[in-house]
């Protein structure tokens, strides 16, 4: 009988190893199949998370060769035909490690609580007549419904990786959106400030939350239309929304960025100033310009017809 490989990377509560576990390969079964299998032939002390066994619950996401996915629904044949008969699991990245594929999910729980997930109702709303909504306004929400809190779009943010000090989960982000977005909401500034204070304008747009998500949530454009809210709602005293309008005027202008006016309209000529040896090191490599005011380019009459047809359809 062929054999797959896991190879698993294990922590004890102290240090973490590699071990590795062969068994006999069937045809037709997933990821979270070969890891029931070790935990009940080979190796009892294994341990992983699983509950629903059918996509809906997230609790068995683990990373496959440096990819998030659901262990439950996510076909060991296909793995081994792309990778081979060895498959590299670790528990998901940017969450704290508990036991082996186990993470602590208690501080993501903390940080999801305080852009406040939950409807705030619009005042005339009562228990007895509900909130209601037409078949129209809850599209607009249907597709952050599907979020399951799996974790994928955490453990593969190239952001959260450099430090999640500035910066939430993506699926923070979405849950946030799915109530700014909501008609029934009356409150949606609450949930809009904790997502600006927490690096809403930070995200590093590397696509990896809207890659790897299995249920085709696009926490990125969450992120964007939050971005849209907040400026809509007159929250735009923020490093991120001056940085956009400053890049939004330079092209409406002459289609080029100009750097050094762009750092200014950001930041202030003050907060600016500190970055000097920045810019001294730009001015010697030739990456910087000051006395180089760029001119429009060719066409620039169709890029302002594109921003005016932008800014009408935004409307």
């Amino acid at each position: 009988m062929e054999q797959v490989v896991y190879r698993i990377r294990r922590f004890d509560g102290r240090e973490a190893f590699w071990q590795e576990y062969s068994f006999g390969r069937e045809p037709n079964k997933t990821v979270l199949w070969g890891l029931q299998k070790i935990k009940e032939t080979l190796d009892p002390s294994l341990a992983f998370v699983a509950a629903c066994r059918s996509a809906v619950c997230g609790a068995c996401a683990v990373r496959v060769n440096g990819e998030a996915v659901l262990a439950c629904e996510t076909p060991l044949d296909a793995l081994t035909g792309r990778f081979g008969d060895t498959l590299v699991l670790e528990p998901l990245g940017n969450f704290p490690v508990i036991r082996d594929l186990v993470v602590d999910w208690e501080p993501k729980a903390v940080r999801l609580a305080e852009a406040k997930p939950w409807l705030m109702p619009k005042d005339g709303f009562t228990a007895a007549a509900g909130c209601r909504q037409s078949q129209a306004e809850f599209r607009k929400i249907n597709a952050q419904t599907n979020c399951i809190l799996c974790g994928a779009c955490a453990s593969e943010c190239n952001k959260l990786s450099a430090g999640d000090d500035d910066f939430y989960e993506p699926f923070v982000y979405t849950k946030a959106g799915k109530f700014v977005a909501d008609s029934r909401d009356g409150s949606p500034g609450e949930h809009l400030r904790p997502a600006l204070a927490r690096g809403l304008w930070k995200c590093v747009h590397c696509q990896e939350c809207v890659t790897k998500c299995p249920k085709r949530v696009a926490p990125a454009e969450d992120i964007a239309a939050l971005r849209r809210a907040s400026i809509r709602l007159g929250l735009a005293d923020n490093q991120g929304t001056r940085h956009a309008r400053a890049f939004a005027d330079d092209i409406a202008a002459t289609g080029r960025l100009n750097e050094i006016t762009m750092a200014i309209k950001t930041d202030g000529l003050l907060k600016s100033a500190t970055r000097l040896p920045y810019a001294l090191r730009l001015l010697k490599c030739g990456k910087l310009n000051p006395f180089q005011f760029p001119a429009p380019v060719e066409g620039i009459d169709g890029v302002r017809r594109i921003v005016r047809a932008a800014k009408e359809a935004k409307e």
